[in-house]
């Protein structure tokens, strides 16, 4: 599932590709992922300006004129693609909208730029909500959002209440979209791989400096994953169709059985909270 370093590649692309256009048309052949009749999502966008694009936890938002907000969650599989009519858009010598991950097109928004904004989405479990701007804050969605893990109001002393109270593994606990924003599963085991800090420790029970070590992983490893565009360990791309590339120096997610690159322990893999772990047990304790 993308998380907040895709998310945040994707927003940024979009304030440089389509910020300023104009929403004229639109097509989709999976109606479910749309929160509203079709014909009335379509002529609420119709000829509205996209004025700004956002990111919010791992939602994409695009602010809109006539002061809509249109909401895209990407889900397990989906990605966002800025194309140009009649135009083969290569990237660093490569068409990667050729590529097979790129194909399952099941919305597309035309621009009146000849652009177009097509969502590929092999499942389809992505989520296209059209709400007006001044009701946003009340979607249950959004309202039950945390603190965002990159908002300058994650200072470490919010992070230290979350943490203190909750008796609950310090893994599953970052991946809680309640407390804090934006961090699934690859980002929150390279973060404790950072930190040094094993992923079932109960998130209560951590010391002073473990929290702090916390603390300083969460900025290091979302910024780094940001500057390198993203992890493209299954299907996501950017805008242009192109894997990110943090993927390529993950430390412990989905290694296991290979050697830390740290200390050439073999990797190992738990299951916490459903969800697969993987850590170094000698680097993490």
């Amino acid at each position: 599932m993308p998380e907040l370093p895709e998310v945040q590649t994707i927003v940024g692309d979009l304030e440089q590709k389509i910020k300023g256009d104009t929403i004229v048309g639109f097509w989709s052949d999976w109606r479910k992922a749309i929160r509203m009749p079709l014909r009335r999502f379509t002529a609420g966008i119709k000829n509205k300006k996209i004025l700004k694009a956002e990111r919010i936890g791992k939602y994409i938002a695009l602010k809109l004129s006539g002061d809509k907000i249109l909401l895209i969650h990407l889900k397990m599989t989906g990605h966002l693609l800025v194309k140009k009519e009649k135009l083969k858009v290569k990237s660093q010598g490569k068409d990667y909208f050729a590529d097979r991950v790129n194909q399952y097109i099941h919305h597309i928004f035309y621009l009146k730029s000849g652009r177009t904004l097509e969502f590929s989405d092999v499942r389809k479990f992505g989520k296209i909500i059209l709400v007006d701007a001044d009701r946003m804050g009340d979607l249950p969605e959004i309202k039950k959002l945390g603190v965002d893990a990159l908002n300058k109001n994650l200072t470490f002393q919010k992070l230290e209440d979350i943490l203190k109270k909750k008796k609950t593994p310090i893994k599953q606990l970052l991946m809680d979209q309640q407390e804090i924003a934006g961090i699934g599963n690859i980002y929150a085991s390279e973060i404790l791989h950072t930190a040094g800090i094993l992923p079932d420790r109960l998130a209560s029970e951590l010391n002073l400096n473990e929290k702090k070590r916390i603390y300083a992983a969460i900025k290091k490893i979302l910024e780094k994953a940001i500057e390198l565009r993203g992890t493209s360990d299954s299907d996501y791309r950017d805008t242009s169709g192109a894997p990110g590339k943090f993927q390529e120096i993950l430390k412990v997610y989905r290694r296991a059985g290979k050697k830390c690159r740290k200390c050439d322990t073999i990797i190992q893999r738990s299951v916490i909270g459903q969800r697969s772990s993987f850590f170094c047990p000698q680097c993490q304790k």
